[in-house]
């Protein structure tokens, strides 16, 4: 079997089993009206507010609640999402999921000093780099970046300095990800090769 087949197929088989909000079903309206106290970090319309901040809008369903979720256990660190998340309850975060998964998602361009770098991107994010063993970005995220409900986020139009800083964090092991799998990705991953990749998802529409 072609190599980077594999590594697709265990993508596959390492995520799908960590489902775990499935059976709360949320309210898009009662999330608008909890979502009040994100709009500072992530706007009124789900859309950063700061390069760091990631784009909540659009994104594809079930990943914002499993996301909650690993900020609430610790699972995934970060102090000020902690904290936000400490008194969520399940109900509240696939009320939020629901609400900023319906939202229109941010149309992304591609910088005029960026071009080239997407460019050089597009090659890794399509068809991966088989002498390294990296599958192609393409494989869970969608050709253009939409990911795949529900494990799979939109990376399309995020912004690059939040995707450079999370594929760093998956470098070093400050995130981790279901089977380490998006670790052992960026592991392999130079900086330059992050920024390219970063400047094509974000132009992805």
């Amino acid at each position: 079997m072609n190599k980077n087949l594999r590594i697709s197929l265990g993508l596959v088989f390492v995520l799908a089993p960590g489902l775990t909000h499935a059976a709360v079903v949320g309210d898009a309206d009662a999330g608008k009206g909890k979502s009040l106290i994100c709009a500072a970090c992530h706007g009124t319309d789900g859309i950063g507010t700061a390069p760091e901040n990631p784009n909540l809008a659009g994104q594809v369903p079930g990943y914002i609640a499993d996301q909650l979720a690993r900020f609430k256990s610790g699972q995934r660190a970060n102090a000020i999402m902690l904290g936000m998340a400490a008194g969520l309850s399940e109900q509240n975060m696939a009320d939020l999921d629901a609400y900023y998964s319906s939202l229109p998602a941010k149309r992304g361009a591609i910088p005029e000093d960026s071009v080239e770098a997407a460019n050089r991107g597009a090659g890794l994010y399509r068809g991966g780099d088989q002498s390294m063993e990296i599958a192609a970005c393409m494989g869970c995220h969608g050709p253009s970046g939409h990911g795949i409900p529900t494990r799979f986020p939109r990376v399309a139009g995020q912004k690059q300095t939040y995707l450079v800083n999370q594929l760093q964090a998956f470098k070093t092991g400050d995130r981790q990800s279901d089977g380490r799998i998006m670790n052992s990705i960026a592991f392999l991953l130079t900086r330059q090769q992050m920024e390219n990749l970063a400047a094509l998802m974000h132009a992805f529409q």
